[in-house]
């Protein structure tokens, strides 16, 4: 284990556990939620050091009972306490000594206070075990906002990696980024607690006190922003779609929301978190997104995705309404996954491109590299077809087939067996059928007939 170092330095960690998808919402969505607050206090031997004056756990209890006065009441805030190095003394050393002395619960400031008050210097400095810890010190809660604020004035002192530990709660989704405030001027300080996220340096109690109010903000504020979505001429006027902001370490989602345009047709403010870093996914068809989206608190952020778009429309010739329930496949040019299933005289969206379609009547279409075009709506016609009705005395086999010019026989669908009359609704042109009844079991007494489908029209086949 590490030897305990008495330096004269203190950090606050501020650790953000988002127990919920939708950390934050401003008061227009309705959505309000309850910020928990622990703080884990450093009572290990080493703060019993001078410094300006006085000892500094002295110092940081004042400063931590001055914040806990002025959050005691704000609506939706509560507080809790955890303590470390206060059980035993050293040596020898006991990396254990972790305690939760007051858990979450309404109106507790007086406890949190009182607590402070009597703790007196003992033990050692298990940074890494308090935080693997403090995890569980939440009870379950659908609709949270947890905060971790941990004031120590060394670095670890046992076994334990803090920086590791921060890392695995963050990409686990239990802990956000970490404020790190340094009290003194030591350079290995920022070397050592950097890795846990951000860094504020105060080499005076006054600039200490002010640091700790800058957390405080930053943690119970969230930062204005705007997401632009952008068309082809970079500007932001794309819009109603669905955006989803994942936190980039653990892949969580942190919030969903409809894109809208405000009533002055730029893109509505929003409140955000600033402690995570984002991945953005703006759900057009296909979607698109942006990585690595880090905020910067105390400003109105843009942030902007490309999504230029156009619409595409698939409608039958002179109003059929035959083919009113097929859906059609829409695949990225030269791609093989299907982006998107598109009913047959609806109207989507789609990222400005190139695309592939399988339209699936008979016979099947396939139309390769239809162009969208911003702000233009590319509609595609096919013919309206015609109709052949089969008619058997018996159940029986078949197969349609198409004739090309070139006279190739071309196969298109199979009849359905079981049934004596099928109805099939084909594309214009030449056709082949070729059938046996069932009950017949001589293979050459299969029936061939050619016939000609016109658009509209619709004819009968009686088997023999």
């Amino acid at each position: 284990m590490k030897a305990h170092k008495n330096l004269h330095i203190a950090i606050i960690i501020l650790l953000f556990l988002p127990s919920i998808s939708l950390l934050a919402q401003n008061s227009e969505t309705g959505y309000e939620p309850q910020s928990r607050i622990l703080f884990i206090f450093d009572a290990s031997y080493s703060m019993d050091g001078k410094w300006e004056g006085d000892s500094k756990i002295n110092i940081a209890r004042r400063i931590l009972i001055e914040m806990v006065d002025s959050l005691e009441n704000l609506e939706n805030v509560e507080m809790a306490l955890r303590i470390y190095g206060h059980q035993s003394p050293v040596p020898p050393q006991d990396c254990s000594d972790t305690k939760l002395e007051v858990p979450f619960a309404p109106n507790n400031a007086s406890r949190i206070r009182q607590k402070l008050r009597f703790i007196h210097p003992k033990g050692t400095t298990p940074i890494a075990h308090s935080l693997e810890l403090s995890a569980g010190d939440f009870p379950p809660c659908s609709q949270c906002r947890d905060i971790i604020i941990m004031i120590t004035d060394g670095v670890e002192a046992c076994d334990g990696d803090p920086c590791k530990v921060s890392a695995d709660l963050q990409k686990k989704g239990i802990i956000l980024k970490p404020f790190v405030i340094g009290i003194g001027n030591d350079p290995l300080f920022k070397e050592t607690f950097g890795c846990l996220g951000h860094y504020y340096e105060a080499p005076s109690k006054q600039q200490f006190r002010e640091a700790m109010r800058i957390v405080i903000t930053q943690a119970l504020n969230a930062t204005s922003s705007q997401i632009n979505l952008l068309d082809t001429e970079g500007n932001p006027t794309e819009t109603d779609v669905n955006v989803i902001l994942y936190d980039q370490f653990s892949g969580k989602v942190r919030y969903n929301m409809i894109h809208t345009l405000n009533s002055k047709g730029n893109p509505d403010t929003i409140s955000l978190d600033h402690l995570s870093t984002y991945r953005i996914l703006a759900q057009t068809i296909p979607p698109v997104s942006i990585d690595s989206v880090i905020l910067t608190a105390g400003r109105h952020n843009h942030i902007g995705l490309d999504a230029p778009q156009g619409s595409l429309i698939i409608v039958t010739a002179k109003g059929s309404k035959l083919y009113n329930t097929e859906k059609i496949l829409v695949k990225q040019a030269g791609m093989h996954p299907t982006i998107n299933v598109q009913k047959m005289g609806s109207v989507e969206k789609y990222i400005v491109g190139n695309y592939d379609l399988e339209i699936p009547v008979y016979p099947l279409i396939y139309l390769p590299d239809v162009e969208i075009l911003q702000s233009y709506t590319t509609t595609v016609e096919i013919p309206e077809p015609g109709q052949v009705n089969f008619v058997s005395r018996s159940p029986g086999y078949g197969a349609i087939y198409q004739i090309d010019t070139e006279g190739n026989q071309n196969w298109v669908v199979n009849l359905r067996s079981g049934l004596t009359e099928q109805l099939f609704n084909l594309q214009p042109g030449s056709y082949r059928v070729i059938f046996r009844h069932g009950n017949v079991k001589s293979t050459m007494k299969s029936q061939i007939w050619d016939f000609t489908i016109l658009s509209g029209r619709i004819q009968t086949i009686n088997f023999k």
